[in-house]
């Protein structure tokens, strides 16, 4: 006959086998590709928060924008009758421009919240935008983060887009998280909670925004295109669409800074136009995590319009 162990062994076997899959299951968490990797340099920590009065106006839709009484944070709102849209007060031709953004859940479809930079006021049909996009979506879909360059007037009549598309390693309507564009002379650099997501650097060519742009956030209705190409529309049963922002903040040189002004380092070194080997292992991992569409692996586009590809 077979002898079986005492139960409390058989209890103690159990409870060491739950402890070592617990511990094992920790590690992968820790270290497998599901964890976000440290980028080792924070701009968004050492860069101080504006109040929005300091740095922003209103630029549209005041009607469906509200601002906390103490000035750190900003409600917009999209329904049938208007979005809503803000501007920062003065220009730049470089620096780091960032937001806590958080965005509706439920069905968004359409529906875009936007932080960029641009020029479009100051040069119609010729102007330079550097854009940050959380596109909305239908339920059981992830939200999509676009990046996108416009040179130009690249983004004026026929579009010719350099976009860049994520779904997020994290669910942006549960929290706050914080978007960025650090713009500088060599490069741009868009980051998610300090993670640089992908790196633009400056071509041969007339590939690269140079000339002064101003901040903006926004919340529009972008039906024809932001939901799996314009298959879904916004429904404004489900309005309003409801946007937040906060801890904006803003560094750099100003259109009439002097030219002394130095832009804002983008690596913990002080270099300008180098990310460390920290932040580009991080960037490979976001690119290879949640990357879904890059416009230098789009063949069915004319790639004699992207010669940086």
């Amino acid at each position: 006959m077979e002898q079986k162990p005492p139960a409390a062994a058989n209890n103690n076997q159990l409870l060491l086998m739950m402890i070592m899959v617990v511990v094992a299951c920790s590690n992968y968490m820790i270290s497998g590709a599901g964890a976000q990797p440290s980028p080792g340099f924070y701009p968004s920590k050492t860069i101080r928060s504006m109040a929005f009065g300091e740095g922003y106006d209103n630029l549209w839709g005041a009607q469906h924008q509200t601002v906390s009484p103490d000035q750190t944070a900003l409600t917009v709102w999209m329904d049938r009758s208007s979005g809503s849209g803000f501007k920062s007060k003065r220009s730049y031709r470089n620096g780091y421009f960032g937001a806590s953004i958080k965005v509706p859940s439920g069905y968004t479809a359409g529906v875009n919240t936007a932080f960029y930079l641009s020029n479009n006021e100051l040069y119609p049909g010729q102007h330079d935008e550097i854009d940050v996009e959380l596109l909305g979506t239908v339920p059981g879909e992830p939200w999509t983060l676009q990046t996108n360059v416009y040179v130009h007037g690249t983004g004026d009549g026929a579009i010719i887009g350099r976009e860049m598309r994520f779904h997020l390693w994290f669910d942006p309507t549960a929290d706050f998280h914080h978007y960025a564009i650090l713009w500088n002379p060599d490069h741009i650099v868009f980051l998610v909670d300090d993670v640089p997501v992908r790196r633009y650097p400056r071509a041969a060519g007339n590939t690269f925004p140079d000339r002064q742009m101003w901040a903006y956030g926004s919340i529009w209705d972008a039906s024809d295109w932001a939901t799996d190409g314009g298959r879904f529309k916004s429904d404004y049963r489900y309005q309003p669409f409801v946007s937040r922002y906060r801890d904006l903040k803003i560094a750099g040189c100003e259109a009439a800074a002097p030219a002394s002004c130095q832009p804002v380092p983008a690596s913990p070194s002080g270099a300008t136009g180098e990310l460390s080997a920290q932040q580009n292992a991080a960037m490979r991992w976001a690119q290879q995590r949640s990357m879904v569409y890059y416009y230098c692996q789009d063949y069915s586009r004319n790639h004699a319009n992207y010669p940086e590809c």
